[in-house]
């Protein structure tokens, strides 16, 4: 059996809903949530989710990294990996400038491939 996750939610004991209601008659409390998986990622709804970012968001983004400069988009950073089908339900794979609007083909493998990288053309 997995092991249950706790949602860090801060407030999510403090919703009423049934299943955060835990205990016996007459002593029963609202309990943050337990779940075998979380969907948003370590909180058990969107609610709780932002209360989360809402409390410690700023905290969050200086400790791993606050945006400082302009970032731009170029012909030379605007590729991205995309796919469309065709009439025949195949799908087509390809590198699509953001800018430029070029395309150069992709094979499956190369679109599933987090790790590759623009193909020249060469």
């Amino acid at each position: 059996m997995s092991e249950l996750k706790l949602c860090q939610g801060p407030d999510c004991h403090t919703y009423h809903t049934q299943d955060r209601l835990k205990g016996i008659k007459g002593s029963k409390t609202y309990q943050t949530r337990r779940r075998s998986s979380l969907l948003w990622g370590e909180f058990c709804d969107n609610r709780c989710y932002n209360d989360w970012f809402e409390k410690h968001g700023t905290q969050a983004v200086n400790h791993f990294g606050r945006t400082t400069e302009v970032k731009h988009l170029t012909e030379q950073n605007a590729w991205q990996k995309t796919y469309d089908w065709n009439s025949n339900d195949d799908t087509v794979y390809v590198y699509r400038n953001g800018i430029t609007k070029e395309e150069r083909p992709l094979t499956k493998a190369q679109y599933d491939d987090n790790n590759y990288t623009i193909n020249t053309g060469e």
